[in-house]
């Protein structure tokens, strides 16, 4: 037996789980006995059996070995006798969530995803449940008020334990299982695409680069990409995981990827590029000299799913973000299948999955993934991407504007205003939605309003609702201008205004992005007030 030690603590005021868990500066999660309140409530509401198991891992930021140390003398001190962890503490996500669906009952993910990391960075904490997905609202809301109201916490002493063995390792009555974090993921995108046709791509002279940011996604890619498929040495850039990220931005977009899009811009581009984020379920897709925005990317692996072994049979249905562009929602209407809206954050899709009615989902937030896995799958849209290119034999950009010859263009943009004083962003949305009566039948620049709410979601599976998901004005020529907080910031409040318009007139397909949506975005900013009432005369990050 282990000995067990019952700690006395005190509830903090801020461990409440936003849309990807308990995010917050490092410092905070050092505090004493925070990491420990936190992981004790998420123990106490998942309940796990001595004869369960839980996976444990993290993207590798600084302050993930610690934590995983506390994690797994807790899980002991709790009733835990069988825990799998990624060899140095590391797991992608989507990596753990397949963990989770091959045999456990849980899973402890560390990571901030995209948010930068290192001792001043940022910390997070999240739980996935038996599915492999996101824990549900109902029991982060749990976990929430069992943290509010905790007065102690369990922790057990163990003999030393090694995360960088593989192998088992027996700390009383606790298992610990090291295992490599790659090779099982890697096994499973093989069985999901034609890695001979891909094989044959990259020795017939096409060219890529995969930029991994220095986050999770290193190891996966260059086991992946170089080895298995044999892509060249030096293919993936930036492919050592550090605990700061290279003192990068783990974000997978154009202003982060820089360097990255500086060499898919220059003279002698490769065919395509690719960048994942810090725990690996974000991507970013680049032809030669072309971006391809995460929704038009969503709409063209639906599209052109057929043509990859894994989803050969046609696709169930599709689901997107409400914020995301309807750009797959036309795919869907000519595949004759459903598509889904759902508020902001994976966990939505996670019983449209599990109870069969959807195969794709994505976000505009540079989100992708499918039903092999309940996260989203950075390095999986990158797969999917160059078997769609193998198996067409055209480049990312011919792909891209032959869809929208076929389906339409959906300009979208997103402009983010990060660290907002909070009382600012929620004066931002208390000012637009005073104004959601009035607006229908509104004209405001040259487009009608034809509907304006509060978004809420009622789950066609479980009935569950969901409201006040971000604030919609809608027009009646199909343009949309959206406006939610972002529940993945660490500091202030981040305003995401989201701005969409659909053309599919064959001569305004190929408009500047930001020249098509000029209109809506003054639009956008002058219904808010955004500059008066945040003082920001310019946003943070366009995407």
């Amino acid at each position: 037996m282990n000995d067990i030690t019952i700690v006395p603590t005190s509830p903090f005021a801020d461990q409440r789980p936003g849309t990807s868990g308990l995010r917050k500066r490092t410092p905070v999660f050092q505090q004493p006995h925070y990491l420990e309140n936190f992981v004790q409530a998420l123990l106490d509401e998942a309940a796990l059996t001595s004869t369960q198991t839980l996976v444990v891992g993290g993207d590798g930021r600084f302050h993930n070995r610690e934590a995983i140390g506390v994690i797994v003398r807790m899980a002991a001190a709790n009733g835990i006798r069988h825990v799998i962890v990624g060899r140095g503490g590391l797991l992608s996500t989507p990596a753990a969530s397949h963990l989770i669906r091959t045999g456990a009952h849980g899973g402890i993910i560390l990571s901030a995803s995209h948010n930068p990391g290192g001792p001043d960075g940022d910390f997070g904490i999240k739980y996935n449940t038996a599915n492999g997905g996101p824990a549900p609202e109902s029991f982060t809301n749990k976990v929430a008020e069992r943290a509010a109201a905790l007065t102690s916490y369990r922790v057990a002493e163990l003999p030393a334990f090694d995360l960088d063995v593989l192998g088992v390792q027996q700390l009383g009555t606790l298992t610990l299982d090291v295992v490599d974090p790659v090779t099982a993921y890697a096994s499973l995108m093989e069985t999901l695409f034609d890695f001979d046709a891909i094989r044959a791509l990259l020795a017939g002279g096409f060219t890529m680069r995969f930029d991994a940011m220095h986050a999770i996604t290193g190891p996966y890619a260059v086991e992946i990409l170089e080895r298995r498929l044999g892509a060249p040495a030096g293919t993936v850039i930036n492919g050592t995981p550090l605990p700061d990220f290279g003192g990068g931005h783990p974000d997978p977009n154009l202003t982060y990827a820089h360097d990255l899009v500086e060499e898919l811009f220059g003279q002698t581009a490769p065919d395509f590029g690719a960048a994942s984020d810090g725990d690996g379920d974000r991507n970013m897709i680049l032809g030669k000299r072309f971006f391809v925005t995460p929704s038009d990317s969503l709409a063209v692996l639906a599209a052109n799913a057929t043509l990859v072994p894994g989803y050969r049979d046609g696709l169930a249905g599709v689901a997107r973000s409400m914020p995301t562009s309807a750009a797959v929602d036309a795919v869907a209407a000519k595949l004759g299948i459903p598509c889904y809206e759902t508020p902001t954050g994976w966990k939505f899709f996670g019983n449209l999955l599990d109870a069969g009615r959807i195969t794709l989902c994505g976000e505009e937030s540079f989100g992708t993934g499918s039903n092999h896995v309940r996260e989203k799958d950075g390095l999986w849209a990158v797969l999917f991407w160059l078997n769609v290119v193998a198996a067409r034999g055209e480049s990312v950009e011919q792909i891209v504007r032959e869809h929208w010859a076929g389906y339409g263009r959906n300009y979208y943009t997103r402009y983010d205003y990060e660290g907002v004083p909070t009382d600012a962003a929620n004066g931002v949305m208390a000012h637009l939605r005073a104004q959601l009566a009035s607006l229908p039948g509104q004209l405001l620049g040259h487009r009608v309003v034809g509907a304006a709410d509060d978004f809420s979601y009622t789950d066609p599976v479980d009935a569950s609702v969901s409201a006040r998901q971000g604030i919609r004005i809608l027009f009646a020529d199909g343009a949309r201008i959206v406006f939610r907080l972002s529940g993945t910031g660490t500091e202030g409040a981040t305003i995401r205004v989201y701005i969409e318009a659909r053309e599919t007139a064959p001569d305004r397909l190929g408009m500047a992005t930001a020249e098509a949506l000029a209109e809506l975005v003054t639009t956008a900013l002058a219904v808010s007030e955004m500059v008066k009432r945040t003082g920001r005369d310019a946003p943070t990050v366009i995407t």
